[in-house]
């Protein structure tokens, strides 16, 4: 009988490990690049000082598709330079060339995300009194995005740092839970001028509990780094929408 010339099939990954080996490479640069960090800070306290502004939806996805940007070009840069590294022991001309490419990728992102930054915040920093003390309000929708952008961006810091565990499966503290007990706070903060306010609350407060209690049963998370993730998450949350909630 003749060989068969079928190739033998391609392993298959599931999604979860798909998005998991993704967050473990923002962790890694994250915890490995000083420029990722600078990055990561600075989109930080951008997101939060979008907050005193009431930026409108536009204005707001102009914002995150600017830092986003910058974290992508600055990622792409530092793969193309371990992999020039790993393969090239010299350095090449056309390796030097590919480098610097990369690098003028993150400085166009950059300029590009200070020229959102300049356009959306200048008049408004400019009219903006010296008496910070007056809360800023926001609308429900664009609070809770950006409650839960500052939630990951504040995860993944914290997984770089403490570097236990994957983004995805482990590690201190548990994203998943930060996420659902962060969201518990939000919706109760919004429902909260409804008569179903209770109901809502209690309903949304069992999800995140059985969300918390999965990730122990399927031992992903130890109690603790689920209880630390979940009072982050309502941490964040509670202290955006007390400030900034209508």
């Amino acid at each position: 009988m003749a060989e068969s010339s079928q190739q033998p099939p391609r392993p298959q990954h599931s999604l979860l490990e798909s998005f998991n080996w993704a967050f473990e490479g923002i962790v890694w640069v994250l915890r490995h690049e000083r420029n990722m960090r600078i990055h990561f800070a600075i989109a930080i306290a951008v997101v939060v000082g979008a907050l005193f502004f009431a930026l409108s939806k536009l204005e707001l996805i102009a914002l995150l598709v600017a830092i986003s940007f910058v974290l992508i070009a600055e990622m792409l840069n530092t793969a193309i330079e371990r992999a020039i590294d790993t393969f090239s022991t010299e350095l090449h001309p056309s390796a030097k060339i590919a480098k610097d490419v990369a690098a003028g990728a993150v400085l166009i992102a950059s300029i590009n995300a200070l020229a959102v930054a300049y356009l959306i915040f200048y008049d408004r920093v400019a009219s903006t009194p010296y008496t910070l003390l007056q809360r800023v309000r926001s609308t429900p929708v664009s609070l809770t995005v950006v409650t839960v952008i500052l939630i990951i961006l504040v995860v993944i810091v914290v997984k770089a740092l403490v570097g236990r565990g994957t983004a995805l499966h482990g590690g201190l503290p548990s994203g998943h839970a930060a996420i659902a007990f962060g969201g518990w706070v939000a919706v109760t903060f919004i429902a909260s001028s409804t008569a179903y306010a209770v109901p809502i609350s209690v309903i949304t407060l069992a999800m995140a509990v059985l969300t918390g209690q999965s990730r122990v049963q399927a031992g992903i998370h130890t109690q603790l780094e689920v209880i630390l993730g979940a009072v982050l998450g309502m941490a964040i949350a509670a202290l955006l929408f007390r400030l900034w909630y209508l």
